[in-house]
């Protein structure tokens, strides 16, 4: 049955669900990492990424010799589901499962596909790792603030692709990185960036290269940690050209974040606005600008207007 009921823009409080958010992070970085080991490489590590369904995240196809296998983490029926496209189909509940036995089970469930799968076992990304098999400690999983953190991720997914469809150049997918646990979605300019430096913080140097080896404009969810320990959408730029830190963006509630060399809007500032599409909207689109704008793209040539159902871009 549906829930009519559920606001469109729910709470996440962090603190209410910290654990929680922590116990799926890892088991995010299971699942992606067993997509990572069966993908060939895509430019910017789009490869590992997982993506929003209607239900929950999804690998997508994934291949497995001449067949593939998809598994998708179902945050309505609260379930790890894994199918292959000669017809076969197992699951299990989430519910009660510690970061160790959710491994243990879904390699239990690949075996018995015939389906083989060898994983780094240690988080990427995150202070003070454990290895998979050995991490008893998180196993929280309340069903509640899972429901909800599916109904941002949804509403998240639908505007950031509204977002994209505004953009004539190279764009990524919307997609979810579950190194760092964000939705994001990315826009280039075309041009070449100067080599990263490295030293991202439980990030190989080689990966941070190869990701932002062209300009970009970057913006995102993700429900908090650190210096912004509460759900918020940011955008950065890279490299961050000059005036871009300085730029008056919009709603008034965003601000530039010295401590993540970010722009931050709260996601509170969306789900209470009076239209919070369009409060989402304004912040892409004008984070977006800072950067293009002090970067000097040619935004004639890599504009559009917004994309409309049924309704041919002319050109």
């Amino acid at each position: 049955m549906s829930n009519f009921s559920q606001p469109p823009w729910p709470e996440l409080p962090t603190a209410a669900w910290r654990d929680t958010y922590a116990t799926l992070h890892l088991w995010t970085q299971i699942v992606g990492k067993i997509r990572l080991s069966k993908t060939p490489w895509l430019n910017h590590s789009w490869h590992v990424a997982l993506y929003v369904t209607p239900r929950g995240l999804t690998t997508s196809p994934v291949p497995d010799g001449t067949r593939t296998f998809q598994i998708d983490l179902d945050f309505i029926d609260h379930v790890l589901r894994i199918s292959t496209s000669d017809g076969a189909k197992r699951q299990f509940a989430l519910s009660g499962k510690s970061v160790a036995s959710f491994y243990a089970a879904t390699m239990m469930t690949l075996t018995e596909l015939d389906i083989s799968v060898t994983i780094d076992e240690m988080p990427n990304e995150l202070p003070d790792p454990v290895r998979f098999s050995e991490d008893n400690v998180h196993a929280s999983y309340d069903p509640e603030a899972i429901k909800d953190f599916l109904q941002i991720l949804v509403n998240c997914d639908r505007v950031f692709k509204q977002f994209r469809t505004g953009f004539l150049g190279k764009a990524s997918p919307v997609h979810f990185f579950w190194g760092s646990f964000d939705l994001a979605v990315t826009r280039f300019s075309g041009g070449r960036a100067p080599r990263h430096p490295g030293g991202v913080p439980y990030l190989s140097d080689d990966v941070a290269c190869e990701a932002y080896s062209h300009e970009v404009s970057s913006a995102g969810f993700w429900p908090g940690s650190g210096a912004i320990d509460y759900p918020a959408f940011y955008c950065y730029a890279y490299p961050e050209p000059a005036g871009f830190r300085a730029t008056k963006v919009r709603p008034d509630a965003a601000f530039f974040s010295e401590a993540l060399g970010e722009f931050i809007l709260p996601y509170d500032a969306v789900r209470t606005a009076d239209d919070p599409d369009q409060a989402l909207l304004d912040f892409l689109q004008s984070t977006y600008e800072a950067a293009a704008i002090s970067a000097k793209w040619d935004r004639d040539a890599l504009e559009c207007d917004l994309g409309q159902p049924g309704v041919v871009r002319q050109v």
